[in-house]
C-alpha cells in the first residue's frame, strides 16, 4: 500500500509542478500568488512519496523492485535507510525532494513579489521535468510478483557512514543552484537584475555552495579511508562533474557581491548562474547516462540518458536563448575601475572560469573522441595537474591584495605594502618547504608559500581591520562582532582554502609509502614507527565475513597504540572491500591497509 501511496503522490506532484510553472505565465498577476501555494503542495507531495519509499526499505518490502535490488534482510537498519538514495531511482526521488524543499522554502520567505513568482514558476518547470523523468523512466515504486524471499543487498562500497550522507549534501548543492538559475531566468524575464535581486539571490547561492563543498569533502574523505589507496582525489570524470559547478558557483558568489555593492557585472553574473546549474545537470547526465565507467556511476539504460540530455538541452539552450535576447537590457551604468575590489573579483572570475573550462575539456575530450572515432582514450591526472594548477597558482597571487582593495577605486601599492608580513611568512615557509622537498619538485614549495600568502593575508587584513596592533587585544577582538558577515565569511573561506592547499601538498608530496607482504610477527619500519602484525582473526558481521589484521605501533621500543585493518566479503553481492587502519596525528596520518 505504501508504494501505491508514493506513486499517487508523485503523479499529483507532477500535476502541481505543471500548474506552478504555468500559472504566472498564463494567468498574470491574479495567479502569481498561487505559485506559493503550489510550491508548498508540491513539496508536501514529494515528501510523502519519499517517506513511502523510505518505509518500504525500512520494512524490507521485497515486493518492490527497488527494495529487491538494493536491500537485504540482514543489512543493518541504518544502511536500509541510506539505501533509499543509494540507487538511481531513489537518488532521483531525493533530487526531486530537495528541489521541492528549496521551492517551498522560497515560497514561505517574506516579501512575495513578481520576481519571486517568476522564480517559483521556473522552479516548477524544472520540477515537472524531473518528476516526469522519474515517472516515465525511473519509477521507484514498481512492483514485482511473486515477491522474492530476500533482496540483492546494497553495493558494499555504499554501506559506509561517510557515503551514506555524501549524496544528500551533494544534491543540496547541485539542486541549490537551480534556485539561483531560476532567479537568473526570472531576472531576464522581468528585466530586473539589481542590488535587490543580488540580495535575494546571494543566500541561496551561498547555501548551495556550502552544501556542495561539504558534499565534495565527504566524498574525498570516503575515498581516502574506504577505497584503500590513501588518495582523496583521482580526477575521476564524476569527481570532475561535481568540481565544475563548484568552480562556477565560487565565481558566482563573488560576482553576486559586485552586483549587490556596485550594480556592475550584471550580465556576467546571470550567465554564471546559468552556467552553475547547467554544469550540475552535466554531472547528473554523466552519472546516469551510461557514457562512462566510474565507481560513482549508476548502471542505467540509454533511454534515461537521452531523457536527461533533453532536460539539459532545454534548460541550457532555452536559458541561453533568453539570455541572448534579454541580456542587452541589463547593461550596467556604474563606473568600473580595474584597480578596485570589483576589478579583483572579475580577475578572480576569469581564473575560476578558465580553470573550469580546462576541467571540462579534460573530462569530455575522451567522450568526444569515442563518439567521433570509436577510439577509447583516457585523460589522467598529469593533464589536469598541468592545466588546472597554474591557473590556481596565479589566482592565489592576486587573492590577498585583491581582498584588501576598496570598492569603486582602490590603491594597489598601499594594499600590497600592508601585507608585507604575510609576504615574509610566505617566503620563509616556501624556503622551508623547498628544503624539506629537496630534491623533489619545487612546485610543492611554491604552493605552500602561496597558501601562506593567501591565508596570512586574510589574517593580517582582519587584524588591521580590528586594530589589533594599535589597541588592547580585548577591545580589538570585541570589534570582530561588528564586522560585516560577508567579510567574516570571506576571511574564513580564504583561510580554509589555504589549509586545504597545505593539506593537499602534504599528502601528495611529503609522504612515505611502503608496500610489503607481512605475516604474523613481522615488523615494518615506516616514518619513524615500527609496525608489527600481531595477529589475523576471522569475524562475522551482520551481512559480511571479515579477516581482521591487528597491528601494534611502536616508536623507539615504546608501545603507542594498536591499529586494525579489515578485508570484508559480502556473500550476497559477491564483493570484497577493505577497511583501512588510520592513526591521525598533528603531523600526518599513519595509514595501514
Amino acid at each position: 500500500m505504501a508504494a501505491e501511496i508514493g506513486q499517487l503522490a508523485l503523479i499529483l506532484a507532477f500535476l502541481t509542478a505543471l500548474f506552478q510553472g504555468a500559472a504566472p505565465l498564463v494567468g498574470g498577476v491574479p495567479l502569481q500568488a498561487s505559485t506559493r501555494i503550489a510550491a508548498l503542495v508540491q513539496g508536501g507531495l514529494i515528501l510523502i512519496a519519499f517517506l513511502s519509499l523510505t518505509y518500504v526499505h525500512a520494512v524490507s518490502d521485497f515486493s518492490v523492485v527497488n527494495v529487491v535490488e538494493n536491500s537485504h534482510s540482514a543489512k543493518p537498519f541504518a544502511y536500509k535507510l541510506s539505501g533509499v538514495w543509494g540507487n538511481h531511482e531513489g537518488s532521483m526521488l531525493l533530487w526531486a525532494l530537495i528541489l521541492a524543499l528549496y521551492g517551498a522554502a522560497l515560497a514561505v520567505s517574506r516579501r512575495f513579489s513578481t520576481l519571486k513568482a517568476m522564480t517559483l514558476s521556473v522552479q516548477g518547470m524544472i520540477a515537472a521535468a524531473f518528476i516526469a523523468f522519474i515517472l516515465f523512466t525511473s519509477n521507484p515504486f514498481a512492483r514485482v510478483f511473486p515477491a522474492p524471499a530476500d533482496g540483492m543487498d546494497l553495493n558494499p562500497l555504499l554501506q559506509d557512514p561517510g557515503l551514506a550522507i555524501h549524496p544528500p549534501f551533494l544534491y543540496l548543492g547541485y539542486v541549490g543552484f537551480s534556485l539561483t538559475f531560476a532567479y537568473a531566468v526570472a531576472g531576464l524575464i522581468t528585466g530586473k537584475v539589481d542590488a535587490a535581486w543580488a540580495r535575494a539571490v546571494r543566500p541561496w547561492a551561498l547555501a548551495a555552495w556550502v552544501f556542495l563543498t561539504i558534499g565534495i569533502a565527504l566524498g574525498s574523505w570516503w575515498a581516502y579511508y574506504e577505497l584503500g589507496w590513501g588518495g582523496f582525489w583521482a580526477w575521476d570524470p564524476v569527481e570532475n562533474a561535481s568540481f565544475m559547478p563548484w568552480l562556477a558557483g565560487t565565481a558566482l558568489i563573488h560576482s553576486i557581491r559586485v552586483v549587490e555593492k556596485r550594480e556592475a557585472l550584471k550580465v556576467w553574473t546571470v550567465l554564471l548562474a546559468i552556467m552553475a546549474f547547467s554544469l550540475s545537470l552535466v554531472g547528473t547526465f554523466l552519472v546516469r547516462s551510461g557514457v562512462l565507467t566510474s565507481v560513482h556511476a549508476f548502471a542505467v539504460d540509454p533511454t534515461r540518458g537521452v531523457f536527461i540530455l533533453a532536460i539539459l538541452a532545454a534548460v541550457t539552450g532555452g536559458s541561453l536563448v533568453l539570455f541572448a535576447v534579454r541580456a542587452p537590457l541589463l547593461q550596467s551604468r556604474a563606473g568600473f575601475q580595474p584597480v578596485s575590489r570589483e576589478g579583483a573579483i572579475l580577475l578572480n572570475n576569469v581564473f575560476l572560469v578558465t580553470a573550469c573550462a580546462t576541467v571540462f575539456i579534460g573530462t569530455f575530450y575522451p567522450l568526444f573522441i569515442d563518439v567521433l572515432t570509436g577510439t577509447r582514450i583516457s585523460v589522467g591526472a598529469p593533464y589536469f595537474n598541468a592545466s588546472f594548477l597554474p591557473f590556481m597558482a596565479i589566482m592565489l597571487v592576486f587573492l590577498a591584495p585583491g581582498a584588501a582593495l576598496a570598492w569603486k577605486k582602490g590603491r594597489l601599492k598601499p594594499a600590497i605594502a600592508r601585507l608585507w608580513p604575510a609576504l615574509a611568512a610566505a617566503g620563509a615557509i616556501g624556503v622551508i618547504a623547498a628544503w624539506l622537498s629537496w630534491p623533489g619538485p619545487i612546485a610543492a614549495a611554491l604552493g605552500a608559500g602561496l597558501a601562506i600568502w593567501a591565508g596570512g593575508g586574510a589574517i593580517l587584513d582582519l587584524l588591521i581591520r580590528i586594530k589589533a596592533f594599535s589597541s588592547p587585544l580585548s577591545a580589538a577582538f570585541a570589534r570582530i562582532a561588528t564586522l560585516p558577515r560577508a567579510y567574516l565569511g570571506m576571511t574564513i573561506a580564504h583561510l580554509g582554502l589555504a589549509v586545504v592547499i597545505i593539506g593537499v601538498i602534504g599528502a601528495g608530496v611529503w609522504r612515505t609509502e611502503v608496500v610489503r607482504f607481512m605475516t604474523e610477527g613481522d615488523v615494518l619500519s615506516v616514518g619513524g614507527f615500527d609496525v608489527r602484525l600481531e595477529r589475523v582473526v576471522e569475524e562475522a558481521g551482520p551481512n559480511y565475513t571479515a579477516e581482521r589484521a591487528v597491528f601494534s605501533v611502536e616508536r623507539n621500543g615504546a608501545a603507542l597504540r594498536n591499529l586494525t585493518t579489515e578485508r570484508r566479503f559480502y556473500p550476497v553481492r559477491g564483493m570484497q572491500t577493505t577497511e583501512a587502519g588510520i592513526w591521525t596525528m598533528a603531523r600526518g596520518d599513519l595509514y595501514l591497509t
